[in-house]
């Protein structure tokens, strides 16, 4: 009965995911559908066959780009209704060095990574402040927390996502919006996928659990966290690693 009240309940709220197009941020759009959300998408590649299938609007939009954010939530606002949930998954890397980054590789990232993920943020609280009801929910990484040689730019993206989303927690804790991090360990996307299978082992090694990590146990506390069931859960920073990081 829960349940279904539930089914109902998410058929009325929309759920925006982005870089929607590949690994966790497909896994959590398909999974969001199947709950009941009316989902849609940003990407900036093509749209695979799945979000087609499964009915769900993609739209274009480069996420660094304050004008291209507004007009994909006007988008979104006229064929699915106001925002209700967003997760906050789209991102770069630009590996190397710290003597060998170039500022342009330094600034990228942090642009893609934190200041866009601010910006939308920040317009889709426009909708949720109405409705007094939203979940935002940011993708870090392991490297946020632990950081990794070669991604200084990209473990400072990720670890600036916990001070952003907890300082989002508490200031729209009053409006019933609720702001958590995830952050993932070696997660078995397409980007990890195409390492060597040596060094895919050795990451799994490293894992207590012995094994690379799913998109869809990543999309499995995404599809809780953007429920009911998580309305006591704000400022958290909750690990999906396999045991990887245990501080």
């Amino acid at each position: 009965m829960n349940t279904q009240n539930n089914d109902l309940e998410n058929e009325e709220r929309v759920a925006l995911v982005t870089g929607g197009n590949r690994g966790i941020g497909l896994s959590a759009a398909l999974s969001l559908s199947d709950d009941g959300y009316k989902v849609a998408i940003t990407c900036r590649g093509e749209v695979p066959a799945e979000i087609k299938e499964a009915g769900i609007l993609a739209v274009k939009c480069d996420v660094t780009n304050s004008e291209e954010i507004d007009s994909a939530f006007n988008t979104i606002e006229e064929s699915l209704g106001t925002v209700d949930v967003l997760i906050a998954n789209a991102g770069i890397t630009r590996d190397g060095l710290v003597l060998r980054m170039s500022d342009e590789d330094f600034s990228e990232v942090i642009e893609t990574n934190l200041i866009g993920n601010f910006k939308l943020a920040r317009r889709a609280t426009k909708g949720m402040m109405k409705s007094r009801w939203g979940r935002i929910i940011f993708i870090s990484s392991i490297a946020g927390r632990i950081g990794q040689t070669g991604q200084a730019n990209y473990s400072a993206s990720k670890a600036g996502l916990v001070g952003l989303g907890r300082s989002l927690a508490k200031e729209f804790a009053s409006r019933g919006i609720t702001v958590n991090i995830i952050s993932p360990g070696p997660i078995l996307t397409d980007m990890l996928a195409a390492l060597p299978e040596e060094q895919q082992a050795s990451y799994a090694e490293a894992v207590p659990l012995g094994r690379l990590g799913k998109p869809e146990e990543v999309a499995n506390l995404i599809s809780f966290l953007s429920s009911e069931k998580s309305s006591y859960i704000t400022g958290a920073v909750i690990p999906v690693d396999g045991g990887l990081f245990m501080g």
